[in-house]
């Protein structure tokens, strides 16, 4: 698991082959395996392969979007609050195993921040995003993960790039 925390990179270009159904198939099990406080599961996924969609959800916010254009899938990751008073932490977890099991699949993949972002002065990518997807007002939406075959090679990051002084021993600043 760590050499496969050790080389996944957020990846925006993709090339233009689609996902094979049976791919598709095992990253729905995917997020549906995510941990849930209490097994809620306040989360619901849409997935997205259409390419004239995709293009519509890359508009949804001025940046930090148009890469869906080019991904052969969109996972939008919502949750509904009336569910479970963590709907954010849960579908925070449901995005990180899709991206880890796209990762798994040999794909790459890159989150899109939804929640508290703006498409306009007037309008949220939130709403935006309920417009081309259909969604009740009952879910908010937190991100969508981005996924396709890569078009660019990143290298994980080295051990000694991470930020070790994050890491505190027993106590905080006890490195």
């Amino acid at each position: 698991m760590l050499n496969h925390l050790r080389s996944r990179r957020s990846i925006r270009k993709y090339t233009h082959r689609p996902l094979d159904a049976e791919v598709i198939e095992r990253l729905e099990e995917a997020v549906l395996r995510a941990p849930t406080s209490r097994g809620r599961n306040p989360w619901e996924f849409v997935f997205v392969t259409d390419p004239s969609t995709l293009t519509r959800l890359a508009g949804v916010k001025p940046h930090g979007a148009s890469f869906l254009d080019g991904a052969a899938l969109a996972i939008v990751v919502c949750g509904d609050p009336e569910v479970c008073d963590i709907w954010v932490e849960d579908c925070s977890i449901a995005a990180i195993v899709a991206h880890l099991a796209a990762h798994a699949e040999g794909l790459g993949s890159c989150w899109v921040q939804i929640r508290g972002r703006q498409q306009t002065a007037d309008r949220s990518a939130e709403q935006a995003v309920r417009a081309v997807v259909g969604l009740p007002d009952t879910l908010n939406v937190e991100c969508i993960i981005a996924v396709g075959h890569c078009a660019e090679e990143k290298p994980g990051h080295l051990r000694t790039s991470l930020p070790n002084n994050k890491i505190h021993h027993e106590r905080y600043g006890v490195q």
